[in-house]
C-alpha cells in the first residue's frame, strides 16, 4: 500500500503523527516526575534503611513507567482511529475494494466506534494496572510484565484495527473478539508484531496505516474461515497489478454499479 497508494497512506500517517507527538510529550513527563511517583507509591519505606528503601523505589519506578507505556500503547491506536477515523477508513475501503467483494456501504457509526474504544480502553488500562503490580515483583516482574504487556497488547491492537471490516458488516464487538479467538496465533501474531513495531520510536507514524490496511486482510481471512459465513476470500477475483479487480459490476437500486 506504501509503494501503490503513497498519499492515501501519508494522509493515514499524519493522525499518528500528531497523537504521536501529544503521546511522546506524555511519556517525557512521567519519566520526569517518575521518582516522585515511585515514593508516593512506597510510602511505608520513607524510614527504611539503605540501600533497601531506594531499591525497592528503583523497582517501583521502572514498574511505574512500564505501566504508563503499556497504557499508553494500548490507547494510542483507539485515540488515532477515532481521530484519523475519514482517512483509516478509506485505506481499509481501498483495501477492500481491491480484493473485491467488498461492503456495499459502512455500517460503522461513530456514537459505537467510540463505545467499543472506550470499552477496550477502560479493560487496557486495569489490565495495565495489574501489569503494575506484577513489575513490583523483584525479580523477573519487569520482565513478566513486559511479556504479558506485549501478548496483552497484541490482542488488543487486532480487536481495535479489524473494527473497521467486522463493523461494516455488521458484526459486534463480542462477535469479533470470538472470530479472533477462534484463530488466536495468526491474530496474536499479527497484534504482536504491530504492538512491538509500535514501540520503535518515530515507527507508528509509518506503521500505522499499514496496520490498518493488514487489519483488512486479517479480517477477511477470519470471515472466510468461518463456517456458515460467506467466503468473501476465497470467491474473490485476484486483483490486478493496479488495484482493478476483473472489471465485472453488478447492478445497484440507485442506478449506480458495484465491482464484484
Amino acid at each position: 500500500m506504501w509503494g501503490t497508494s503513497p498519499r492515501l497512506m501519508l494522509l493515514g500517517a499524519l493522525p499518528a503523527f500528531i497523537v504521536g507527538i501529544v503521546y511522546l510529550a506524555g511519556i517525557i513527563l512521567l519519566l520526569i516526575n517518575l521518582e516522585t511517583l515511585a515514593a508516593w507509591l512506597t510510602p511505608f519505606a520513607t524510614d527504611w534503611a539503605e540501600p533497601w528503601r531506594t531499591g525497592l523505589r528503583a523497582v517501583a519506578g521502572v514498574a511505574v513507567a512500564i505501566a504508563g507505556i503499556l497504557v499508553l500503547a494500548y490507547t494510542f491506536v483507539a485515540v488515532t482511529l477515532l481521530v484519523g477515523d475519514p482517512f483509516y477508513e478509506r485505506i481499509w475501503r481501498a483495501v477492500e475494494t481491491r480484493l473485491g467483494d467488498a461492503p456495499v456501504e459502512t455500517q460503522r457509526g461513530i456514537l459505537r466506534s467510540v463505545a467499543d474504544a472506550l470499552r477496550l480502553v477502560g479493560v487496557a488500562v486495569l489490565v495495565a494496572l495489574v501489569l503494575l503490580l506484577c513489575g513490583l515483583i523483584p525479580g523477573l516482574g519487569q520482565l513478566i510484565a513486559l511479556i504479558l504487556g506485549a501478548l496483552f497488547g497484541g490482542w488488543i491492537l487486532a480487536l481495535e484495527l479489524t473494527g473497521f471490516a467486522f463493523d461494516a458488516r455488521g458484526f459486534t464487538l463480542t462477535q469479533r473478539r470470538r472470530m479472533l479467538r477462534a484463530r488466536r496465533p495468526r491474530s496474536l501474531g499479527f497484534g504482536v508484531l504491530t504492538y512491538v513495531l509500535f514501540l520503535i520510536p518515530g515507527a507508528a507514524v509509518i506503521v500505522m496505516p499499514a496496520a490498518v490496511a493488514g487489519a483488512a486482510l486479517l479480517s477477511r481471512d477470519l470471515i472466510a474461515a468461518m463456517p456458515g459465513l460467506p467466503r468473501a476470500v476465497d470467491d474473490a477475483p485476484a486483483p490486478s497489478r493496479d488495484g482493478a479487480n476483473d472489471g465485472r459490476t453488478r447492478a445497484q437500486p440507485d442506478g449506480g454499479s458495484e465491482h464484484e
